[in-house]
């Protein structure tokens, strides 16, 4: 019940500041065109962001009036909302000052040797960066599992921005991802961390559907971090090895192949892709 009420919030919250920042997300800043050469606003994803500054200051204040179960912020309350806002940041910048120029590994890469650090770079690496933090704390974490929890959380943020090419599609692959981990976390104190943050994405699917606004990398970058951190902190060796080597297979898998050419060749894939898109989207 909990964690209903964490996804709950998280979703009420976000649509409260969807509506009223609607000047916000209309800043030149903020606009791009998408596929159906329509302007929208990029970066959806800070909502969430201020969605869960709202919530923990709001589960600190109801704490400290002896509301709730704990008066303090646990530790992996205070993990998810760096990582909200650290990958959120990284995927901002890209998402105002970045280009599709350069894209993928490959491409940061072939550009950083040529002297040139990319927001791509940025993302991918300053996510790496945060990943070993994030991993760090709060004792020192050594050898090997510091490199394979830094290595997942990282990968899962990248995956989420590798699938963010078709309105709703990160958001959709979110919700099949957290179903199992929210029933192996249960009650716990990680699955009531990042259900808010879940909630807030679930709570911006029908405006990415609906091409209101775009998720962005800001949007992607936390929510493919925040299902990594559930599962380095609330998981044992062996799920933890196993997400690892899916996000690996993935992450590759996508330097060599388009997952939206994956997807329009596999028809389970393709319907669930489509499903609640514009019309125009399923026509082409």
């Amino acid at each position: 019940m909990k964690v209903v009420l964490g996804l709950v919030v998280g979703a009420v919250t976000v649509q409260f500041l969807k509506h009223g920042g609607g000047r916000m997300l209309a800043a030149p800043a903020l606009q791009k065109t998408n596929y159906r050469k329509h302007r929208l606003p990029t970066g959806g994803g800070i909502l969430i962001v201020v969605a869960i500054l709202v919530i923990e200051a709001g589960r600190a204040a109801f704490g400290a009036l002896g509301v709730g179960d704990t008066v303090d912020l646990t530790i992996e309350r205070t993990e998810v909302l760096f990582a909200v806002f650290a990958f959120g940041l990284l995927g901002f910048i890209d998402d105002v000052l970045g280009d599709d120029t350069r894209t993928g590994f490959r491409g940061h890469i072939g550009a950083l040797r040529h002297g040139e650090i990319t927001t791509g770079f940025l993302k991918l690496f300053g996510g790496a960066g945060v990943a070993v933090v994030l991993v760090a704390t709060p004792g020192f974490a050594t050898g090997r599992r510091l490199l394979v929890d830094a290595v997942l959380i990282a990968l899962a943020a990248n995956l989420a921005n590798l699938l963010d090419r078709a309105p709703g599609r990160t958001i959709k692959a979110a919700l099949i991802a957290y179903i199992p981990l929210a029933v192996l976390l249960g009650t716990g104190p990680v699955g009531l961390a990042i259900a808010p943050v879940m909630g807030a994405a679930f709570g911006l699917l029908y405006d990415d559907l609906k091409e209101h606004l775009m998720l962005g990398d800001t949007g992607a970058n936390i929510i493919g971090a925040t299902l990594g951190l559930g599962v380095v902190l609330g998981r044992g060796n062996v799920s933890r090895i196993t997400a690892l080597s899916v996000l690996v297979v993935a992450n590759l898998a996508a330097e060599i192949w388009s997952f939206s050419t994956l997807i329009d060749h596999v028809p389970p894939l393709r319907w669930l892709d489509r499903l609640g898109q514009r019309p125009e989207r399923r026509a082409a």
